[in-house]
């Protein structure tokens, strides 16, 4: 009963060619694979966050003289509420033992929930995106080039 040194098993399912320093013995922890999950969820999160807050601090800027200014004002706001609920449910989701059945259609109501408030989320950046944020540098360019012309 001896393997090839290349050979890689994963769940009892053995893999020609995988490095043999990779293998994985026992099955799979569940809470790690959700973890890691979690938190790569979680840093996607932060990003679209921080593009959020510069996209309503760009609008802030224009003031309310911008053609769409309540509008992206309500939907940034919205998406940034909906980005702090989702990194809520993350982090309790991640700190729940998968392991116990107990918790399972808990931790499934909240990873549905997550879910649709991603997809909630990525449907209110489209329109953020849609609706544009005009560059604050070519509004300030476009002003000096009036003042210089009197």
């Amino acid at each position: 009963s001896e393997r090839p040194r290349t050979e890689h098993r994963i769940r009892g399912v053995a893999s020609p060619g995988m490095n043999p320093q990779l293998r994985i013995n026992g099955p799979m922890n569940i809470n790690h694979y959700a973890t890691k999950k979690s938190v790569a969820e979680s840093m996607l999160d932060v990003a679209l966050f921080m593009a959020n807050v510069t996209q309503l601090k760009a609008v802030l800027e224009q003031g309310s003289s911008f053609q769409y200014y309540a509008t992206l004002i309500v939907l940034i706001s919205i998406s940034l509420f909906f980005q702090v609920v989702i990194g809520i449910l993350l982090i309790i989701t991640a700190r729940l033992n998968l392991n116990d059945v107990a918790k399972q259609p808990r931790l499934n109501i909240l990873n549905n929930a997550a879910t649709a408030l991603i997809f909630i989320t990525v449907i209110l950046n489209i329109f953020i995106t849609a609706f544009g944020v005009q560059k604050t540098a070519s509004r300030r360019a476009q002003k000096t080039s009036f003042q210089g012309g009197e």
